[in-house]
C-alpha cells in the first residue's frame, strides 16, 4: 500500500510561516554585521566615514590590510597568538583528559572528594592579585609561559568530559583490555583516546577560542611587545592611532588619518577573526556530538 502523507492543518502552516520568517529574520540580524564589516574593510576611508557602504564594498581597495600588514609587529603578533593557541590547546587537552578519565572511573578511592575539590575552585578563588603574585614567585613573568600556564586547565571542560568518558566508555573495555595483559596506560592510548574524538574536538575548540581571543592575561602579565598577542597588538594600535590623531596639526591629515583608523578598525576584526571561522568547519562534525554527550549528566 502507498503511504499517505500526512497534511499539514492550517493551523500547522500558518506556524510554519512563521518560524521561517522569524528564522529568516534571525539569519538577517546574525548575518548582516559580519557582511558589513568584511564589505567596510575593502572600501575606501572615505566611503566608510561618509556612511555609503551598507551591504557591499564601495569604491573597492586594499589600503586597510597593506597598511596594517607593513607593520611589523602585527605578524609577529599573529605568530604570537598562533604559538599561544596551538601550545596553550594541547597542553590544556592533555590535562583534561588525564585529570577527566580517572575521576570518570568508579575504583578511584576518593573519586567524590577529588571531585569536590576541584569543583570548589569555581566558586571561590584568590583574585586577580594572588594570582599575579604567583606567576610573579615562579618566575613567569614576560614569559610566554604566563599564558598557557595559569589557564592549564578548566573546571567545567573536566566535567564535561569526564560525563563523556562514563558515557561513552564501558567498563568492559576495561575488563577485556586487561584480560588481553594491558596496563591502565596502554587502555588509555589504545582504547580511550581513539574513542575520544568527538571530545577532543570539543575541547580543543572551548580552549583554541579562549586563546585566540584572549588579551587581559597578556596586559597584565607581559610587558615585553615582542611577546604580546594579536588582540593585545590590535589593541596597541588602535590606542595608538587615536593619540595621534589628537596631536596632529595638519587638519586634512588629520581627517585622512581619522578616516583610516575607522576603516582599520574593520580590517582588524577581520584579520582577528577568520583563522577561527577556518578552523571551525574541520571540528564542527565531532564539536555537535561531543558537547551533547558530554553535556549529559552522569
Amino acid at each position: 500500500m502507498a503511504a499517505t502523507a500526512v497534511k499539514d492543518t492550517r493551523g500547522d502552516r500558518t506556524f510554519n510561516v512563521f518560524n521561517y520568517l522569524l528564522l529568516a529574520a534571525y539569519l538577517v540580524v546574525v548575518l548582516y554585521p559580519l557582511v558589513y564589516i568584511v564589505s567596510a574593510s575593502f572600501s575606501s576611508p572615505l566611503a566608510v566615514a561618509s556612511g555609503r557602504v551598507w551591504l557591499w564594498p564601495v569604491e573597492t581597495t586594499a589600503i586597510a590590510y597593506t597598511t596594517i600588514f607593513k607593520d611589523s609587529a602585527i605578524v609577529r603578533g599573529f605568530l604570537n597568538s598562533v604559538f599561544y593557541t596551538v601550545v596553550g590547546t594541547a597542553v590544556n587537552v592533555v590535562l583534561t583528559m588525564l585529570a577527566a578519565y580517572p575521576l570518570s572511573r568508579r575504583d578511584l578511592w576518593g573519586r567524590g572528594w577529588i571531585m569536590f575539590f576541584f569543583f570548589f575552585t569555581t566558586l571561590f578563588n584568590g583574585g586577580l592579585i594572588p594570582t599575579y603574585l604567583v606567576v610573579k614567585e615562579l618566575g613567569m613573568l614576560n614569559t610566554r609561559w604566563a599564558l598557557i600556564i595559569p589557564s592549564a586547565l578548566s573546571v567545567w571542560n573536566v566535567i564535561i568530559t569526564r560525563t563523556y568518558f562514563q558515557i561513552s566508555i564501558p567498563d568492559e573495555l576495561l575488563d577485556a583490555a586487561k584480560l588481553d595483559g594491558a596496563n591502565d596506560f596502554r587502555f588509555v592510548w589504545d582504547v580511550v583516546v581513539p574513542l575520544s574524538g568527538p571530545i577532543i574536538a570539543v575541547n580543543a575548540l572551548f580552549y583554541g577560542v579562549g586563546h585566540w581571543n584572549s588579551f587581559f592575561d597578556a596586559l597584565i602579565y607581559l610587558s615585553d611587545d615582542s611577546l604580546f598577542p594579536l588582540q593585545l597588538v590590535l589593541r596597541e594600535i588602535l590606542v595608538q592611532n587615536r593619540t595621534n590623531l589628537q596631536m596632529t596639526g595638519d587638519i586634512a591629515s588629520m581627517l585622512a588619518r581619522e578616516n583610516l583608523a575607522d576603516l582599520l578598525k574593520y580590517s582588524l576584526i577581520v584579520v582577528a577573526t577568520v583563522p577561527l571561522l577556518i578552523a571551525y568547519p574541520f571540528v564542527q562534525k565531532h564539536f555537535i556530538k561531543g558537547a551533547l554527550i558530554g553535556s549529559l549528566k552522569g
